[in-house]
């Protein structure tokens, strides 16, 4: 295969982001986009002069390759129907909204040898930062994601855990070594049906601790994350790129240089991927642990 066959199933936002990398990629084709709503749909496939599909069998029908860029909780549902219909698969995160649907999915792909990729373009960050280069296990991991509420409306269908959260989450799972242990987590509805601010602890065996705090409702943007390891510790202000460093380890945060796109890397590691030229960065079995500590952590808040 020299020429990928790429379909977006989601007409929002991101879907159209995806649209516009798969129509301008030298390894695809964009076939097509899909979206219930016809006239969403066909505003984001008009500018690349293909169709959209009302139905995602349609769509199926026409690609390799589909970039699943619907509301959270279609995620599992046509990520299955893509995987059983032999489909290399691109969901944003999450990959499912409880763990034992991420695993089975994941399983899914393995079992038919295809590309199952998440949308956690923040490892890409995480690793032109130097951060996946650092020897030693943290002992604690702190994050603020905090953000104003969307005019949109946008994700109200799941918690900030699921919209927000997910992130860090993904973050400690990949930098904390083993499986957590204990989870606290508190939270609180201000503007949707569901939770719109929430701060989770998680305790692992070897004692080491991840602390994350996500907020759809706060006044201001903010997002800072602390990293502690036995030889100092690294403080990270994302938005004024401020960065306090006691260890021995290189950090950048400008890293506009290296990866002026985190989600064009992210969907070209995704095509290279399903063309044989590589592994997936973010295979869907490594997705789950981001599924399982968000399972927990919204478990444990009683709104």
């Amino acid at each position: 295969m020299s020429e990928l066959k790429v379909g977006v199933a989601g007409a929002g936002v991101f879907g159209n982001y995806h649209a516009q990398k798969a129509a301008a990629s030298a390894t695809t084709k964009l076939v097509g986009i899909f979206d219930i709503n016809a006239e969403r749909g066909q505003a984001v496939a008009a500018p690349y002069g293909v169709p959209n599909y009302t139905d995602f069998d349609a769509l199926l029908d026409q690609c390799d390759a589909v970039v699943v860029a619907v509301p959270a909780v279609y995620h599992a549902d046509l990520v299955s129907k893509a995987l059983e219909r032999d489909k290399h698969v691109l969901v944003e995160k999450p990959l499912a909204l409880n763990e034992k649907e991420a695993r089975a999915l994941a399983g899914e792909a393995v079992k038919r040898g295809l590309t199952l990729q998440v949308g956690h373009q923040e490892r890409f960050v995480a690793k032109a930062m130097g951060m996946f280069r650092i020897e030693e296990t943290p002992k604690l991991l702190e994050s603020i994601r905090f953000s104003p509420p969307s005019p949109e409306g946008r994700a109200g269908d799941v918690s900030v855990i699921w919209d927000l959260m997910i992130h860090d989450l993904d973050l400690a799972g990949c930098m904390i070594e083993g499986r957590f242990t204990d989870v606290r987590a508190k939270g609180s509805s201000l503007h949707t049906d569901h939770i719109d601010e929430a701060e989770a602890e998680f305790t692992y065996s070897s004692g080491a601790k991840a602390v994350l705090k996500a907020s759809r409702a706060a006044k201001a943007r903010e997002r800072k994350m602390r990293v502690v390891y036995d030889s100092g510790e690294i403080s990270v202000d994302f938005l004024t790129r401020e960065v306090i460093n006691s260890t021995p380890y290189e950090i950048k945060v400008d890293i506009s240089a290296d990866l002026p796109d985190p989600l064009l890397a992210a969907d070209e590691s995704f095509y290279r991927a399903c063309l044989g030229y590589q592994n997936s960065m973010i295979p869907g079995h490594g997705a789950i642990a981001a599924v399982a500590m968000a399972e927990a952590a919204e478990a444990k808040v009683k709104l």
